[in-house]
């Protein structure tokens, strides 16, 4: 499992000249980053914030969801790629439908990439706000990692979605990019 791997290890993994794990699962990694850096900053704001523990609590479970996201998109992106493969194979009218169907599966890893990193860079704004004015700064650095992960996996969608014209997923990337683009504003 990726997420099991070392840093070092994980990173060759993404170095190697193969097409997965590829962006989607770099973006999950940063998110899951700038979540531990959010729960960091919570956990060192215990005693001067009454919901810092809350806050703790939420950044770890977004982190852990983060994580697992790693090896969800590289899992889809490999099958996708063995589907597009496959497709070739098949009767022109089903080759459509089939690769129409593997690219909507493709983007759901990133959507929910995306979806999350608006939710770390809400949290990193309010830890900002409230936290320990020692490590407010890390927050806000975080806020804005997370803003950077919600535009590159809303970039993964769209390609994904291309056939799609005026695809509801498209459209929700979007509006969590700008959610998340706004938190990172407002915390700095």
């Amino acid at each position: 499992m990726l997420s099991d791997l070392p840093l070092p290890a994980l990173l060759e993994e993404l170095a190697a000249p193969l097409p997965a794990p590829g962006g989607g699962s770099a973006l999950a990694v940063a998110l899951a980053a700038a979540a531990a850096v959010v729960e960091m900053a919570a956990r060192v704001s215990v005693g001067s914030w009454l919901e810092a523990s809350g806050a703790a609590a939420q950044a770890e479970a977004l982190r852990e969801r983060s994580l697992a996201l790693v090896q969800i998109d590289a899992d889809v992106y490999r099958h996708a790629l063995e589907v597009r493969a496959a497709a070739a194979e098949l009767p022109e009218s089903r080759r459509d439908w089939e690769v129409g169907r593997m690219l909507a599966e493709a983007a759901e890893p990133p959507l929910a990439i995306c979806r999350l990193a608006a939710d770390v860079a809400e949290l990193a704004r309010t830890v900002a706000k409230s936290g320990e004015p020692a490590v407010q700064v890390d927050s806000v650095a975080a806020a804005g990692l997370a803003a950077a992960v919600a535009r590159g996996a809303r970039e993964l969608v769209a390609v994904n979605l291309t056939a799609v014209p005026g695809d509801r997923r498209v459209a929700e990337a979007e509006r969590c990019v700008a959610a998340a683009e706004a938190f990172a504003a407002a915390g700095s």
